[in-house]
């Protein structure tokens, strides 16, 4: 499919999973950017608190198509 498309990168947190860092990151990206097409986890980390993991981290890119 032809076109140009435009990547971001977003930081989603999650004290449950990677998994649900990353949906609420691209939930909360989709709020202001239309149509985003794909995503690809960059960097996973997390926080420890007391010894025991407190926030899950992704870096994400996401891609969308720029309309005209």
């Amino acid at each position: 499919m032809p076109g140009t498309y435009k990547k971001i990168e977003l930081v989603g947190t999650s004290p449950v999973s990677f998994s649900e860092a990353v949906k609420s990151a691209l939930a909360e990206a989709a709020k202001t950017v239309r149509h985003i097409d794909w995503f690809e986890v960059v960097e996973q980390r997390g926080n420890l608190k007391d010894d025991k993991v407190a926030e899950f981290q992704v870096v994400l890119k996401a891609g969308f198509k720029i309309e005209h």
